[in-house]
């Protein structure tokens, strides 16, 4: 089965179990306050799908319950604060994001000694055991963009003769960034490209990433032929390194997220490729698990991850081949938001309209 047709199918299932849960849920758990603690506002996803996802599935599964949303802005003490905070205004859920996988551990703890559910969320919480996890298969994610732009260089002819890669990982307090990060390491193991060096990007800062790359164009110039970002704002990041040093073109860069800027700059041919993961998708997964806990109901788990029940769903590959079909057609999102000003030639060519 396709990965394509894998995420069609995990969607289908969500649907199902969403609509024949719905009824359930809705008379045992009428009125309780759910806590929806978000990690960062440097990735734009959080703002504008996760969080309004989860409200309106939680609308619809839980009318009289009560959604309390932070961000803790890569502040791993000011997430600590907004837990205790919502625990205080009597959240049973804290759906939970983490800043720091591993400090997370002890507030998984804290919460449980007093009864309230932890479902961790997108990046995983390995030394605190959460009621739930739900997320994209984060090493799943990592293996498929190194694989994918393995496959470009060979397609194109790129000999793998005194040349490489970079590698440029997530935060190296988030668990879900190592999990990328060893689903890149599979995906490059028998590539035939060595990896020239390899990064762990603080708080996934775009410009911490940007800084890192350009002392990496200096000290290896023209052997590096592509990089494997972890995500979009890293893969920007080293995008206008290579920029601003002067490269043309640009090597093929990965990226993970489908955000606005990452799929603009993949039909301007400056991004090889990005991850289309609905961040709706998860967070109406998460929804139905709160109201599932909620209710006193033990959440159906396809798989354990770090000894934790999880869902994970398998998302798509995006390049310019396909991203008509997978971010257009999906209406994930709109010609008229993304085919703007000096990408609406690009959009054309791509049949894009």
């Amino acid at each position: 089965m396709t990965r394509s047709s894998l995420k069609s199918s995990g969607l289908a299932i969500l649907a199902l179990s969403l609509l024949g849960s719905a009824a359930a849920h809705a008379q045992s758990a009428t009125d309780a306050t759910v806590a929806f603690l978000m990690p960062d506002q440097g990735s734009t996803r959080y703002e504008e799908h996760d969080h309004p996802g989860f409200v309106a599935e939680m609308k619809k599964l839980c009318a009289g319950c009560k959604v309390v949303y932070q961000n803790a802005d890569t502040d791993a003490t000011k997430q600590q604060q907004q837990f205790n905070s919502v625990i205080s205004q009597g959240a049973k859920v804290i759906v939970l994001d983490p800043v720091d996988s591993a400090a997370a551990a002890s507030l998984v703890k804290q919460a449980q000694a007093q009864g309230v559910k932890v479902i961790a969320y997108d990046r995983p919480i390995p030394n605190g055991q959460a009621d739930f996890y739900v997320s994209f298969d984060n090493k799943a994610i990592g293996k498929s963009i190194a694989e994918s732009l393995i496959q470009h260089l060979k397609a194109t002819n790129v000999s793998p003769a005194d040349v490489g890669v970079l590698q440029i990982n997530g935060s190296p307090t988030d668990a879900a960034a190592g999990l990328i990060r060893d689903g890149v390491h599979e995906g490059l193991a028998n590539s035939g490209y060595k990896t020239l060096s390899e990064f762990d990007t603080p708080n996934w800062l775009p410009t911490n990433a940007q800084q890192w790359a350009s002392g990496q164009i200096s000290r290896f110039g023209k052997k590096i032929v592509g990089v494997v970002a972890a995500n979009d704002g890293t893969g920007g990041g080293a995008i206008a390194a290579f920029k601003a040093a002067g490269v043309d073109p640009v090597p093929p860069v990965t990226g993970n997220d489908a955000t606005t800027a990452a799929l603009q700059l993949i039909i301007a041919g400056d991004q090889y490729n990005t991850i289309s993961k609905p961040s709706e998708i998860v967070a109406a997964a998460a929804a139905d698990v709160a109201v599932q806990l909620l209710s006193g109901q033990t959440p159906k788990a396809e798989v354990t991850l770090y000894n934790t029940p999880s869902k994970l769903f398998v998302p798509a590959v995006v390049t310019a081949e396909n991203i008509k079909a997978e971010i257009f057609d999906k209406g994930i999102a709109k010609a008229s938001d993304i085919c703007v000003d000096r990408y609406a030639d690009g959009c054309k060519k791509l049949g894009i309209q």
